[in-house]
């Protein structure tokens, strides 16, 4: 058996992070990856000849520090803003730029200051428990009281008023928020979108869509391909090694019920590579029942594990197109363009998924990569890249190819609504449901988050309790991917906070 200090299952973003962050400090790190390239649902794809998109078409909040820590703008690591855009009716518009609500009411342009001057400050003051690991109900280590002194000063630090609004609209619907502040049907829709994209919430849900707003105004917007390049440079730089083609078989554990082990991972047959400890990015189901092997846990444990709410609820739609696509009333199509009329349009579809089914008329964020980056498609010619929301992961009927091209048909009528020509300049298509992220990503229920981020599965209590600080029941076995605090997306900080908690 070959050794390293530490193997990582997975060269997604928090893989990568995490490798990097250890291998700065002298540890031999191996990264082990089932697929051909690095970057998991970030990994940049050829979906149609000659034209590539990833499955995230943007990072929205990496962090800042974990871009300096691991010095990605050496590494060609670029920012770029993507303004977000509610597509109106008759190409009358609203967007949200330079901290203005554009196209909206006097009215609601107003209101804006004042909800956005709320919004960011109870941002800025969550920002850093995002980048901390959350101690354990209970706990009195000095370190973990604290953390918890520091949440205290900072929400003491809102002042008494914004504090008390804090904690009211902690875990308000977002329909709940919006109503308070705004008239227009389509301003409500557009602000209350970054709470709902990628999870199981629609915006009258009583859960964690507030926080999930201020969870995605922390970090920096990135391109995608240019984070992906840059962390996979940096690892490479800090000597991490990364195969390719190595799906992790099982993870292998030594010693007997009263005091188990993770020693290393078989790769194959003939193939098992020890270590001194294994960090998973894989989610927790493929980690613990997977990979380890429920026989290794107790019941408890498995339980809770069993319970996680996993399943995806975005599908992801490619296009290959021949030009430019044309969206009436916009000048280019350059932005987080959101096709959602109003709040009902949301909620009517999340009802039609609770259901098993895809909505008549779907929600979707639609961007155009291509525009920033002409490698990505033949020259003149442009990708759309949309996140199709409230497709289940688990169909009425299965995923048929009836059922898969019905809501791709719908999901480009969508578009054609606002992009009237949209159809005519197709050349090839890709339509991916949440069970074909699974299948071709290693993601259980094909879920962003890996696990739901709601009320009761974060913070301490994510993934649950006996996992929730990075470290796993069984010795020697971490975990550093999206299932861990603070959630999914594309921010680095669970590998962030994993390293840090390995190199303790």
């Amino acid at each position: 058996m070959q050794n390293h200090d530490t193997i990582i299952i997975g060269a997604g973003h928090n893989g990568l992070v995490c490798a990097t962050l250890l291998a700065q400090a002298g540890q031999r790190v191996l990264v082990l990856e089932s697929n051909s390239t690095a970057g998991g649902l970030a990994a940049t794809r050829e979906f149609h000849p000659g034209f590539r998109a990833a499955v995230a078409h943007h990072a929205n909040h990496f962090s800042a520090r974990v871009a300096k820590e691991l010095g990605l703008a050496r590494h060609g690591y670029t920012q770029r803003s993507l303004p977000p855009i509610g597509l109106g009716n008759d190409g009358e518009h609203v967007s949200v730029a330079n901290g203005e609500l554009r196209g909206a009411s006097e009215s609601d342009a107003r209101s804006f200051q004042d909800y956005e001057r709320l919004m960011q400050t109870c941002a800025t003051a969550l920002e850093p428990f995002w980048q901390k690991t959350i101690p354990g109900i209970g706990s009195r280590k000095l370190r973990d009281l604290a953390t918890f002194g520091h949440l205290g000063l900072k929400l003491r630090g809102l002042g008494r008023q914004d504090m008390r609004e804090f904690l009211r609209i902690a875990s308000l619907p977002a329909r709940d928020l919006m109503d308070e502040y705004f008239e227009s049907d389509l301003v409500k829709a557009l602000l209350s979108w970054d709470g709902l994209i990628g999870s199981r919430l629609a915006p009258r849900s009583p859960n964690a869509a507030v926080l999930a707003m201020l969870y995605r105004r922390s970090g920096e917007s990135a391109d995608t391909r240019s984070l992906i390049a840059a962390l996979e440079a940096a690892a490479a730089d800090a000597g991490v090694e990364i195969r390719f083609d190595t799906p992790v078989a099982h993870i292998l554990v030594s010693g007997d019920d009263s005091g188990l082990r993770a020693k290393g991972v078989r790769v194959s047959a003939r193939e098992e590579i020890a270590a001194d400890r294994i960090i998973s990015s894989a989610d927790p189901k493929t980690t613990f029942v997977d990979l380890l092997g429920v026989e290794h846990l107790d019941i408890g444990f498995t339980n809770r594990i069993g319970r996680l709410r996993c399943n995806g609820y975005v599908a992801k739609l490619h296009l290959a197109l021949e030009g430019l696509p044309e969206f009436t009333g916009l000048d280019s199509p350059d932005g987080r363009l959101l096709i959602a009329p109003e709040m009902d349009a949301i909620e009517f579809a999340f009802d039609d998924a609770k259901y098993g089914r895809c909505s008549d008329n779907p929600v979707l964020e639609v961007t155009v990569p291509s525009i920033a980056d002409s490698s990505l498609a033949p020259d003149g010619k442009h990708v759309l890249s949309a996140h199709v929301m409230y497709v289940p992961y688990a169909h009425k009927g299965g995923w048929t190819d009836e059922a898969r091209d019905a809501i791709k048909d719908r999901a480009i009528a969508s578009i054609e609504r606002y992009a009237p020509r949209i159809r005519e300049q197709i050349a090839g298509s890709e339509f991916l449901t949440p069970a074909d992220l699974e299948r071709e990503y290693r993601i259980t229920g094909g879920h962003w988050h890996h696990t739901e981020f709601a009320m009761d599965q974060m913070l301490m209590m994510r993934p649950t309790y006996g996992a929730a600080q990075y470290r796993s029941p069984v010795p020697g076995l971490w975990l550093c991917g999206a299932g861990c605090h603070p959630a999914g997306d594309l921010t680095g900080l669970a590998g962030h906070n994993a390293a840090r908690e390995v190199l303790r």
